[in-house]
């Protein structure tokens, strides 16, 4: 009976062990892995916070684009009625000056017809 006792003791111990000689070589076994999870998950963290620092540069990227985007086209919108307002003081003129000519006209008619007239 001793010797079953012991045998399960041993094999107890043995699958405690995990396959180990002894339990400081399953300590270090077990430390080196702890410490290799250890590691992974460093590197892993470091990783997640340099893409998250990449991610917030980009975005502060595409916003300074969007901004430098949308001045862009409020000075090209601002370019176009300086030049629309140009164009229509032009045409003003330009309606003046034929409003001018047709009364101009209208006058010379007026007075050949009452020429022709007499």
């Amino acid at each position: 009976d001793a010797g079953r006792v012991l045998e399960g003791i041993g094999k107890s111990i043995s699958y405690d062990l995990d396959g180990e000689e002894s339990y400081s070589t399953y300590l270090r076994r077990e430390s080196a892995q702890i410490s290799d999870a250890y590691s992974s998950s460093d590197r892993s963290l470091s990783e997640l916070e340099g893409k998250f620092r990449q991610g917030q540069e980009q975005g502060g990227r595409e916003e300074a684009r969007l901004g430098d985007s949308f001045l862009g086209l409020l000075l090209h919108a601002r370019a176009l009625l300086r030049e629309t307002r140009h164009i229509s003081s032009g045409l003003r003129d330009k309606h003046d000056l034929l409003a001018l000519t047709v009364r101009s006209h209208g006058a010379r008619l007026s007075r050949l017809k009452n020429d022709y007239l007499r």
